[in-house]
């Protein structure tokens, strides 16, 4: 068995998360008062692992939010994030017969469409293994299989060859970027669907050696600057790429020994954080390249989603060990874990989520009910502790009373036995005395003897 130790979570602040899974289930977890237990409040979908989900984005507004899931079947599914329900239902453009072979790998649900057109649900923009982009609009319908794409639908190719493992998509929505393996990192305009940067592999090393193109997690330094870009690659390196500079790293840092698998920025727009697939998870300083520090704890599997809250300094992770955990993002603390059975694949968190306590009552129900159980055991406990204390001390009285008895009994003994001490010792002295009368009476005799003689 590895070895583990065991840490103190504090808990939660008020917060509200949706995970996804190799079996495409969608399970909600929530983590009530301040500090809550998350727990799973629901879930939604059957397991088959036909429906493995690839891929998710979440637009969390206030009113009417929604959340986009691309499955491994080659569908992508609008969801109501509050209820799990289905607005629409999307198919994958290209030859539905390979829709097997190439899986989605990016998927991103656009914000900026819903408040310029009501009648639109919503724009996303999906990018496959192979590198088929496609960018399309989708009606609102009565039903989710009567949802048609409305407007054009804008298709190209990312790449030639190779494979897309990443992709994201900058804060304005303007731009994207896409690698992968054998791909190296570029960015498109979206509204004209032209190339305007492509990466160029770093030189060879001292060696001779020369590093293969492989990019696994990719996302932008800060939501409003586009020009700057944070890729991580299979060779356990994190780069940043300034495309007003060059077309090589700025700055590359080395961590450890496993492939990076999952990115993200923090709002202060110089903070990365990375997870590896040996299950470490920890933040860097892009603006010089340093190490900030590794989170507290170390996961069983790899990571493979990591979600920053909007405003709360808390982060979520998931991976293959099944676990979602809540970490400190200033003390790199952990602060909660939830056991979800199944491998994890992505997580997102609802940033508009709010838990108000009932008025009079500063503690969660569940809480005042363990305490109120606690007491009541207490309470029961009590008289049987002072029974066992009583007999225990009547025990000891018995075990003390016999001794008394034996030295009572040795004294009357003893007092017994002192009188016939007594009449022994008489009657030896009225035998020595008995013993010396008759020698008087001799001496008598003898002396009578000598008168009359």
């Amino acid at each position: 068995m590895p070895r583990t130790s065991a840490l103190e979570c504090p808990g939660c602040p008020p917060i509200r998360a949706l995970t996804f899974d190799v079996l495409g289930l969608v399970k909600v977890v929530e983590a009530r008062g301040s500090p809550g237990i998350p727990n799973v409040v629901t879930r939604w979908g059957e397991p088959d692992s036909s429906r493995c989900v690839l891929a998710a984005s979440i637009d969390d507004r206030k009113d009417d939010p929604l959340l986009a899931v691309a499955r491994k079947n080659g569908l992508i599914e609008l969801l109501n994030p509050l209820n799990g329900d289905i607005l629409a239902t999307i198919s994958k453009v290209g030859d539905a017969v390979h829709a097997s072979e190439d899986d989605i790998s990016g998927l991103h649900l656009f914000r900026r469409e819903r408040l310029e057109q009501s009648s639109r649900l919503c724009t996303v923009l999906t990018c496959s293994k192979k590198g088929n982009a496609s960018l399309r609009s989708v009606g609102s319908a009565d039903s989710p299989a009567d949802s048609t794409c409305s407007g054009t639908t804008k298709t190209w190719d990312v790449c030639a060859a190779g494979d897309v493992l990443c992709s994201a998509v900058d804060g304005n929505e303007n731009y994207a970027l896409f690698g992968g393996k054998r791909v190296e990192v570029n960015m498109w305009d979206l509204e004209k669907s032209a190339k305007i940067w492509t990466a160029k592999p770093p030189p060879k090393n001292s060696l001779g050696i020369f590093t293969p193109t492989w990019f696994t997690a990719a996302t932008f330094l800060c939501k409003e600057d586009h020009r700057k870009i944070v890729a991580g690659t299979n060779s356990h390196q994190v780069r940043l790429y300034d495309i007003s500079s060059q077309r090589r790293p700025v700055i590359s840092f080395d961590f450890r020994e496993s492939p990076i698998k999952a990115l993200t920025e923090d709002l202060d727009g110089y903070t990365v954080y990375f997870g590896t697939g040996s299950g470490d998870l920890a933040s860097i300083d892009m603006r010089t390249g340093k190490l900030l520090g590794c989170f507290v704890g170390k996961c069983c599997g790899s990571i493979r989603s990591i979600a920053k809250h909007p405003e709360l300094p808390v982060i979520a992770s998931c991976g293959l060990d099944a676990y979602l955990r809540f970490w400190d993002s200033k003390t790199r603390q952990p602060l909660s874990a939830v056991f979800l059975k199944q491998r994890l694949t992505n997580v997102v968190i609802d940033s508009n989520f709010s838990y108000q306590e009932p008025a009079g009552t500063a503690v969660d129900p569940p809480q005042i009910k363990a305490e109120e159980a606690i007491q009541t055991q207490a309470e029961e406990n009590e008289p049987l502790v002072v029974k066992r204390r009583k007999s225990s001390e009547e025990s000891q009285q018995r075990k003390k009373k016999p001794k008394k008895k034996s030295e009572e009994a040795i004294q009357t003994q003893a007092e017994e036995n002192e009188p016939l001490v007594v009449k022994r010792r008489k009657s030896s002295e009225e035998s020595q005395q008995r013993k010396k009368k008759p020698e008087k009476k001799s001496k008598r005799v003898n002396d009578e003897d000598a008168d009359t003689s």
